[in-house]
């Protein structure tokens, strides 16, 4: 039974730092995805310029939104660690995003807007779903949490001649009784 209450535990608090980053996740999507879109078709900026310009922003942002909200009860392993390993595990999840946008540009040539907006969501989200799991095993880590041993055995009861400040107390006596005669054989 501890096992299945420490499993919905472990789920629960999963949950909840899932919709967390997810929520620090959709700002930044809008940022990055409202940013690239601006940058390639309003300022006609080259597909993958576009994106990791609008992605730096965005994943600066997101880094401060997961920090302090998302993961803020995990260790702190110090700013220029986290930082540095954050902006990496970014980089690999803007590598995906780029392979897909060039994919889709570049190998099948399609050059639309629709085709650009779908590469991107795509691209995005297998790299929010390498993100999270990368973020978890190495930038945030896990509280470390004391383990404290638990004695499996219940303390004795009390000795039948209990002796408590300076006082003895007789436990569980019956009278005397007379003992039964030993028996003949």
């Amino acid at each position: 039974m501890e096992s299945l209450r420490n499993a919905y535990g472990r789920l629960a608090e999963l949950a909840r730092e899932l919709a967390k980053f997810g929520t620090v996740g959709a700002i930044a999507f809008v940022i990055d995805y409202g940013g690239t879109n601006l940058l390639r078709f309003g300022f006609d900026w080259g597909p993958l310029k576009s994106k990791i310009a609008a992605t730096v922003v965005a994943a600066t942002l997101a880094y401060l939104g997961n920090r302090h909200w998302t993961f803020k009860d995990r260790e702190q392993s110090g700013l220029a660690r986290e930082y540095f390993l954050f902006f990496v595990l970014n980089g690999i999840g803007l590598l995906i995003s780029l392979l897909v946008i060039g994919f889709v540009t570049y190998t099948l040539g399609r050059e639309d807007p629709l085709s650009y907006n779908i590469a991107l969501i795509i691209g995005t989200g297998i790299g929010t779903l390498f993100r999270f799991w990368s973020y978890k095993k190495w930038v945030f880590l896990a509280p470390v949490i004391p383990v404290i041993p638990v004695d499996p055995v219940p303390p004795a009861a009390p000795a039948p001649n209990s002796q408590v400040n300076g006082h003895v107390y007789l436990l569980d006596k019956a009278p005397e009784e007379k003992a039964p005669p030993p028996r003949q054989r």
